[in-house]
């Protein structure tokens, strides 16, 4: 029985699904923080959070079991990401949950600032009627300038067209084709959209590109009398800044709904003529909560039963389909990974995996994340898989690269991988016979046909009349039995150098390997042990069912 634990309130809804999986035993352990919290983690196979709880690298620190973390909404600056991934923890978030809410909100503050809602009401408690006071603003023929056109930031600028602004926008990552169909004006650049602006909303996540991306250069080109609005993450905008340009009448106005620290009761913001602040409401509606409480629990449900990856931050995205299409793959990348590792046991420097035939034409990610996967799998004390594979060999300085083609060659798909080592290199391909059945079809220069499988006797001979027969003789001799045999040559005639690989039934002792090295015709001889044919590898936990 999987176990999964609630760090966090969600909504009832949610939780719901994880009864109804049949699979899932799901506790609530809410207000953890330091050691109780790294207990905790460390007796489930996944957990549900909102921003209450910080999951550290500390949290997180040799944990063994835990599999996937799923944020309830869209930021994750709550959980340590980097820690999560070397530790091959999925991230995933569930970013369409609160999307109306957030964006609703947006305009409820741009509208409230706008026409001086908080403070005209303040007024009134205080006994006074003040009309000429508080006179407002129009948002019909004013511009808004939106950074980060994801979710939240589309939905805005559709209400904000409603409303008859121009809206401009700035994300890289958005076509422009889209854009237009979005009736969004396309920046070339932050500093592009600033001088036009007279209303400014960031929908970007927190990280270091985005940290303090609204400074004192910045407001310092939007003109005098802009308002600026965050519902996404604190920090976006420099707070100090924020403050100065108020002062200074440059920023007629601001909402926020977040701040650089949360929970925020004290802020020199606070009382400021032209401030609105919310305590982080963007996604506190009824509906929003009960979204993303069953987003959530779905993605975990999905996760350990069907081994679907969504709106993960930290990998690539895999579903069902997918899965079901590139399981073979996975396991014929991976288990290149330990065939190379174990040919050579010099630290690699360097990768190149080329996928040739129709394999190219998939999601090569997740195969060379297998591959790199299967390289350190027994390097390394920590467990590997295709969650940290990547970010492991990045921390070793072990470069991969990717070639594809579509062009068939002798198969319909071949994947070869070269591994790198100072001055040397270990080739090896491999291909696919049916779905599910890798075979070792290259070894550097040789051409044979082997399954990927069990324990293999590899050796490098001269091919002379005799030798396998001897190596036969030895191995029955130790009781060693041979299951399939698979002799290939470097040219197609007699008496040159040729590989031979012999699977073998059990591992052969010490002795007898000995015994075949004494053999004349014999240049090196190499045993390697891979999972039995069937035995899917040991990253398919982080979720995938076996």
């Amino acid at each position: 029985m999987v176990k999964v634990v609630v760090l966090d309130p969600v909504s009832p809804e949610g939780l719901k699904l994880l009864e109804a999986a049949g699979t899932i035993e799901y506790e609530v352990r809410t207000g953890l923080k330091g050691e109780d919290l790294r207990k905790t983690l460390a007796e489930f196979d996944g957990a549900i959070c909102r921003s209450g709880v910080k999951i550290t690298a500390d949290a997180l620190e040799g944990n063994k079991r835990l599999r996937v973390i799923v944020r309830a909404g869209v930021g994750t600056d709550n959980i340590d990401t980097a820690a999560a991934t070397r530790q091959g923890i999925v991230v995933m978030n569930t970013p369409g949950g609160n999307t109306i809410a957030t964006a609703e909100h947006t305009m409820a503050l741009m509208l409230a600032l706008s026409r001086n809602v908080f403070p005209a009401y303040k007024s009134l408690l205080e006994g006074r009627w003040e009309r000429h006071q508080f006179v407002g603003t129009e948002l019909c023929g004013k511009t808004l300038g939106l950074i980060g056109l994801g979710r939240v930031g589309q939905a805005v600028a559709e209400r904000a067209l409603a409303f008859k602004m121009r809206v401009l926008g700035y994300d890289p990552f958005l076509p422009e084709h889209r854009a237009r169909e979005l009736g969004v004006q396309m920046c070339h650049s932050i500093d592009e959209m600033l001088p036009e602006v007279d209303y400014l909303s960031v929908h970007t996540p927190l990280n270091d590109q985005t940290r303090n991306l609204i400074d004192r250069p910045q407001i310092q080109k939007m003109k005098k009398g802009v308002r600026l609005i965050n519902c996404a993450r604190g920090g976006i905008y420099n707070e100090e800044a924020l403050l100065e340009g108020l002062q200074s009448g440059h920023i007629a106005g601001v909402a926020l709904d977040v701040f650089t620290k949360e929970p925020c009761t004290a802020s020199p913001l606070f009382g400021q003529p032209g401030v609105l602040c919310t305590p982080h409401l963007g996604a506190s509606t009824e509906e929003a909560q009960t979204n993303v409480a069953i987003e959530a629990c779905q993605l975990l449900v999905d996760f350990f039963t069907t081994g679907a990856v969504r709106n993960s931050v930290n990998m690539a995205p895999l579903d069902p389909k997918t899965l079901e299409g590139l399981r073979g793959f996975l396991d014929l990348t991976y288990r290149l990974g330990l065939l190379t590792a174990q040919l050579d046991r010099e630290a690699p420097t360097r990768c190149r995996i080329r996928y040739q035939g129709e394999v190219a034409n998939r999601d090569t990610r997740l195969l060379s994340a297998a591959f790199a996967a299967g390289l350190l799998q027994h390097a390394l004390e920590q467990a590997v898989n295709l969650v940290n594979a990547p970010v492991l060999m990045k921390q070793r300085g072990i470069e991969v690269t990717e070639e594809r083609t579509t062009d068939i060659g002798d198969f319909a798909s071949q994947i070869t991988v070269e591994v790198f080592r100072n001055d040397k290199s270990v080739v090896a391909g491999g291909t696919l016979f049916g779905k599910s059945l890798p075979r070792l079809i290259q070894k550097g220069p040789y051409r044979l046909e082997s399954p990927l499988e069990g324990t293999m006797l590899i050796m490098y001979h001269r091919d002379v009349p005799g030798v396998i027969g001897r190596v036969g003789e030895i191995c029955g001799r130790h009781n060693v039995n041979i299951a399939f045999l698979s002799l290939g040559r470097a040219e197609n005639k007699p008496g040159g150098e040729a590989i031979g690989i012999l699977a073998l039934d059990n591992y052969p002792p010490a002795e007898a390997i000995g015994e075949i090295l004494k053999l004349d015709p014999i240049h090196r001889a190499i045993v390697v042990s891979l999972p039995p044919r069937g035995e899917l590898p040991s990253w398919l936990g982080v979720g995938l069912p076996q």
